[in-house]
């Protein structure tokens, strides 16, 4: 199997992208033209926090494992 980094790297920063473009996308219009940029935020925003919030689970069980390890 052949590895792509810049694949990975691109996916990582497709959330920040997406917020980033929302926000653009609010600044520039008015009034109701505002709401078909929202769930683009809102999804940009989601994925950061799950992304995060799986990663700090991450570390939190390799933490406890090489605990356990350390204990034997």
């Amino acid at each position: 199997m052949r590895r792509r980094p810049w694949l990975r790297g691109l996916l990582a920063l497709s959330s920040p992208l997406l917020i980033l473009l929302a926000l653009l996308v609010l600044l520039q219009r008015r009034g109701v033209d505002r709401l078909p940029a929202l769930p683009a935020l809102l999804i940009g925003t989601g994925l950061l926090v799950t992304s995060a919030l799986g990663q700090r689970r991450r570390r939190r069980e390799l933490l406890a494992a090489l605990r356990h390890d350390g204990e034997v």
